[in-house]
């Protein structure tokens, strides 16, 4: 079982809210709206979207729903190779689902992100790509250091309590590889934000972020910084997103599937 998250920003506060979640069993796909949904109503006027007009359904193809396969590009595509670079996934994992966790499937059309629900990696540890957020918003020196970086470099996680937008926002910040380097590259996606104060929290000495992989021009600016986060999975009953945003509103969905 695959599993995606749908995050919705308010166009006016510019706050990210979940909303729902897409899974997929390897012969059927299925979305449901999860309670992020009603708290962005509740919070932020959302309206159910066009594709699913019904917060209480079950929605279930054979086929992935196009919302989400106009987010990823057509192998017919003459920049598909390249595009499966930017996102550093083995063209032989190249699936759909995979390329919209790595991607994000972002637009600039509309308000819409789609992010991967963590899984233990193959040794255990928690384990998530995510590309840095509000590149746009950087001096231009920070986004000069974000082109010098290399891959494997480590980056620092710093609270950006006084962010008048997000108090809980977490920066990405070199990380003094020379006197001076005190450069902010970015943001932590605000979707795993909680998990990581969490998990910075119980593995204090197996927390880190790092540099997957840098896509100068043409790439775009969303997909310039490439991160890898890893960290030990806490024992016992730790799962990634079980806040009650998460939990599917239509019953007889399970409320999660790690």
């Amino acid at each position: 079982m695959k599993t995606v998250f749908l995050a919705w920003q308010d166009p006016i506060g510019r706050s990210w809210h979940p909303i729902g979640r897409l899974d997929f069993d390897d012969v059927n796909y299925q979305f449901v709206y999860i309670r992020g949904a009603q708290k962005a109503r509740d919070e932020a006027r959302f309206e159910p979207l066009v594709s699913f007009p019904d917060l209480q359904r079950i929605y279930e193809s054979a086929d992935l729903f196009p919302l989400f396969s106009n987010r990823v590009l057509s192998p017919s595509r003459p920049d598909y190779a390249d595009y499966v670079q930017w996102l550093n996934v083995p063209q032989d994992q190249d699936d759909p689902i995979t390329l919209l966790s790595r991607s994000g499937g972002r637009r600039t059309t509309d308000s819409l992100e789609v992010f991967p629900c963590p899984e233990p990696d193959e040794n255990g540890t928690y384990h998530v790509h995510f590309f840095a957020h509000g590149l746009r918003h950087l001096p231009s020196a920070s986004v000069e250091r974000i082109g010098q970086l290399s891959e494997g470099e480590r980056l620092l996680l710093v609270h950006d309590f006084q962010n008048a937008h997000d108090p809980n926002a977490l920066m990405l910040r070199t990380n003094e590889s020379f006197e001076g380097d005190l450069h902010v590259v970015g943001y932590c996606p605000r979707y795993l934000v909680s998990d990581f104060f969490d998990l910075r929290k119980q593995c204090p000495d197996n927390f880190q972020v790092s540099v997957e992989r840098i896509n100068p021009p043409p790439a775009p600016l969303q997909l310039r910084l490439l991160c890898s986060m890893t960290a030990c999975w806490p024992e016992g009953d730790f799962r990634p997103f079980t806040s009650d945003v998460y939990e599917p509103i239509p019953s007889g969905v399970a409320a999660e599937r790690v």
